[in-house]
Parts: C-alpha cells; structure tokens; sequence
C-alpha cells in the first residue's frame, strides 16, 4: 500500500483484520496523508466534524475535537490516535519515498523499490494516494531568482514561515490562498493577493466544540455515519428535492438563507435539485451568493472584482472554498488585490513580482496555484504494468479505468480515492470507507476462489468513461475551467475526472460485485 492517509489507513486496518499480510509505506514522517503536508497557516478543513472522522467506534469512542472544522495539527494528532488504536504501526514504513513499482509478468507479483534501497515482493499494489498528491507549479519567468521565501502551500517547510512585518504576496485564490490569506493579513506589514479568478467562498460558521456536547452526540454518529453513505456527497447533508424555478421567490430565499446561516457546504450540497444542471437555477444561486459576500466588502471597485455583477462560471462547479474573514481582509489598508486577467503577470523578481502594469515588492511569496488533481499523483509516481507501459503513457489521452479502481494494462492493482472515483466529489473518510469495504470483499473474494490475478477489461473501462462523460453532460461542469474537469493544466485533457455521487457509485460498485466481478478477468 501506498498512502497513509484517509484511504491508506481505513483499508489498512481493514485488511489486517481480515488476515492479509500488509505494508504500508509513504514519503511523509506521519501518518495523514495531505494534512502531513497541508500545514501552511491557517491549514484546515472544510468538512466539519463528525462528518470528517472515521465512523469506526474505537476510534471515535475516546476522541473529542476542539473546534467544528479542524486545524492541520489537530489532523494529525487525530491520524496518530487512529493509528494507536488500531494498532497499525507495526504494519506501517513512514518517511520513506517508493522509487518504483514494476509488475513481473512471469512471476505475477510486483516489484517495489523504496528510495533507502529496500526491495519488496508483492502479489498486489494498492495505491492510495490521494487526489492531492501533486501539486501544481506554473511556469512563471524568474521564479528560481526571488530570493526570500518561496513555496508552494503543498510544499510548506514543516517550521513554517514567519509573516509578521513581512510584504507577502499570494498567487492564488484557492482554498489554500483564501486560508493562508486570512492569516497573513493579520500579521503582514502588506499582504498581495493576485487573482485570475474570483473564489465563489461560502462562510465557515467556525465555532469551538466542548467534550460535554460531542458526548452528547455520539449516540447518534451511528446514524450520521449511516446518512452519509447515502448522499451524493458524503455528507450528511440531504439536497431540496425539488427545483429552485418550481417555489415562490420566498420560499426560495428563506431556504437560501437557512442554507447560507448553516455555513460550510450546506449552501453547495444542499440546495436544490438543479442548481448544478439548470442555468436559470444556477443564476439564482450565484446572485443570492454575490449579494451576500458584497455586503461585507466597502469598496465598489473591489465589489465587482470579487463578487462580480455576472457570474465568472456557474456556481458550484469550482469547489467552492470555506471562509471565516476572506472578504473582509480586502476592507484593510494592507491588503492589496490584482486582478490579473487586467495585469498579467510578467516575472518574478528577487524581491518581487513585475506585472504588465508595473512592478511590486515582496518579502515572501506563497504559491496558492492548486494540484495537477486526482490523476497527478499517480502519474508522477513510476509505476510500469504489463510491457513496462507506465500510467502517463495509459492515460495520455485521458484517464480511462474501471469503477475508479483499476487499468487495463497494470494487473494486480487496485487505487483508492482516484480518478473516476467520488473523490473529488466527497468529503475524504466517506469516499475511503465506500472504496475500502468494496476492496476487501474483492480480495477476499480472489482469495477464497484460489484466484491470484485480475485486470480491468479494455472494454470496461471505455464503458465506465462514456458513463461519466454522459453524466458530466447533464450538467454545468464543463462550463468552468477547473480541476473537476483537468482545465486547471495546460494540455491535461479535459474531461469530468471524478464520478458526482457517493450513493450511485457505491451501488454501481455493489452491483458489479454481485455479478461476479463483471468487467474484470480473473486467473489462478
């Protein structure tokens, strides 16, 4: 296994209890997976807990959390625990990169290398790398020569950086700019937030949780736990049936505003039926939104760069970010805005950024400009199937599998929380858990079967990528250019890269299962 995060340690502890032989390595000292990474300031996550938990009682019997939408190092702590109480470590390699994995067709196990040298011998790989394990780097002329602080908030120095005083300058308005935004802009002496398109943010609602109240609740996390199964996001969070065009302008208002007032994801996951597949209902949604955020902004300019008069796409199909102060931080004399689709810009220097317009100085520059998402990951990683063909070379065109799971070419291999999967679409510890359980009853079914290989069907897989395309357009995904659709890298091919439900996934999953594995070629 490849990963420690989410996936990687949900299907660990599975497998182990149901008797394989396992090992888990991943590059990162901790476990966590992303939020090893993610510890940038203001790092934390935008599904609110207990949604964001393991739904195993062992794990969440004994644990509280501080606050409704956890910190990074709270993340990790709460990865450890897991860890403790599931006994995984024995099982566990960490801080060690995999070189390589090559499958040995003759012998029908795979090769690993890791990078201290060890060598493994494996029937299957099983990589659970996330859908956020590359980041995303633009080319920009004279990067190499800024000569203060320069990372990208995925590759952030574990001691962290210093703001206080310092002109800081952000190149992004993701998820990761808008939360490094909000922090930096209490300490920075001059914080620069360049923006090429504006984040459709929707509120937080932050707050402290208490150990009396989450105590009070874990009666019903069976329940919550068993809700999230069931929705198209992972979430607990059930989406109005029926049309936004179909009730009156109050009623849609007052839903509007209890939506908005519930903070987090209600407002995207749980509005009505056709925000994301109708326009005129998505417009309704978006102005609701822009007359919102602009209430909180003074400055009229700045009003129609952030939450502009007409939508820059249709609302939603960018996963919107989470935010607690975002939009006020723009009301402070410190804190500057450049639209750069006005002023591109041209290159970076030591001590600043030049724009077509002129020149500005910076002591730290944060590079908020997202990941080669879902696919990345897994193509950076030099992993060689049958003939030595590797995953850049079979997704060339685009990434075509079967379910999410598995590729024509690369037998013995399964991945999580990957391409054509919920990913994207689902909050982390839901999506792991659907996968994981399909995965274990899938190896133990080879196993109890006396089977030893399987491969995804080339015929499977063109099946599965029509499905989804079919899917993607019955809806306004493909109006924006985004990660969801692979539109966030220059030449990646644009396609809906994962599936919109974790429901209707896992019951496709379960009814492939039922039919002996169809789409997959078995062999002692």
């Amino acid at each position: 296994m490849i990963g420690a995060g989410f996936s990687g340690i949900y299907l660990l502890g599975k497998l182990r209890e149901n008797g394989f032989n396992v090992r888990l390595v991943d590059a990162a000292a901790e476990p966590g997976g992303i939020w090893y990474w993610n510890c940038y300031p203001g790092a934390r996550v935008d599904s609110h807990v207990p949604i964001y938990e393991f739904s195993d009682e062992r794990v969440w019997r004994d644990w509280t959390w501080s606050e409704r939408f956890p910190g990074w190092r709270e993340l990790r702590r709460y990865f450890r625990h897991a860890c403790d109480v599931l006994d995984l470590w024995p099982a566990m390699t960490l801080g060690v990169r995999m070189r390589s994995a090559v499958f040995d067709e003759h012998a029908g196990f795979w090769r690993v290398e890791l990078a201290d040298g060890e060598r493994l011998t494996t029937r299957y790989l099983l990589p659970c790398t996330g859908f956020a394990a590359k980041a995303y780097i633009p080319s920009l002329s004279g990067l190499d020569s800024f000569a203060g602080p320069a990372h990208h908030t995925a590759h952030w120095p574990q001691e962290g950086i210093d703001f206080g005083g310092k002109r800081v300058a952000i190149i992004g308005t993701g998820a990761s700019g808008v939360q490094v935004a909000q922090e930096a802009a209490r300490e920075a002496a001059q914080l620069t937030i360049y923006q090429r398109t504006p984040i459709l943010a929707l509120p937080m609602r932050q707050r402290p949780l208490t150990a009396a109240e989450q105590e009070q609740a874990k009666p019903g996390y069976p329940e919550i736990f068993r809700q999230r199964r069931l929705s198209s996001g992972g979430f607990e969070i059930l989406r109005l049936d029926q049309s936004a065009l179909e009730v009156s302008s109050e009623e849609r208002t007052a839903a509007f505003e209890r939506l908005w007032a519930a903070g987090g994801f209600h407002y995207w996951v749980g509005n009505y039926a056709d925000i994301l597949v109708d326009e005129r209902a998505n417009r309704l949604a978006y102005d609701f939104w822009r007359d919102k955020v602009r209430e909180r902004i003074t400055d009229p300019a700045l009003q129609e760069k952030l939450a502009p008069s007409d939508p820059p796409h249709p609302f939603g199909v960018k996963r919107p970010s989470l935010e607690q102060t975002y939009y006020d931080i723009f009301n402070q004399p410190n804190v500057e805005l450049v639209d750069l689709r006005e002023e591109p810009i041209e290159r970076i220097l030591p001590d600043g950024i030049a724009t077509s317009v002129g020149e500005r100085r910076h002591d730290v520059l944060v590079l908020a400009t997202g990941f080669d998402a879902v696919t990345g990951g897994l193509m950076q990683m030099d992993i060689r199937g049958r003939g030595g063909a590797t995953l850049a070379h079979a997704w060339g065109e685009g990434a075509r599998t079967h379910l999410g799971y598995a590729v024509s070419g690369f037998p013995n291999m399964v991945f999580l929380y990957g391409p054509q999967s919920p990913s994207g679409f689902s909050n982390g510890p839901t999506a792991a858990e659907v996968q994981g359980d399909w995965v274990v009853r899938f190896l133990e079914h080879l196993r109890t079967g006396g089977w030893s290989r399987f491969e995804a069907e080339p015929d499977a897989h063109a099946a599965w990528a029509r499905h989804i395309d079919e899917i993607a357009a019955m809806t306004l995904f493909p109006r924006a250019d985004s990660w969801y659709m692979g539109a966030n890298i220059p030449g990646k091919p644009r396609q809906l890269l994962n599936y919109p439900s974790v429901v209707g996934y896992a019951e496709i999953c379960d009814a492939v299962a039922e039919a002996g594995y169809s789409g997959f070629r078995l062999s002692a």
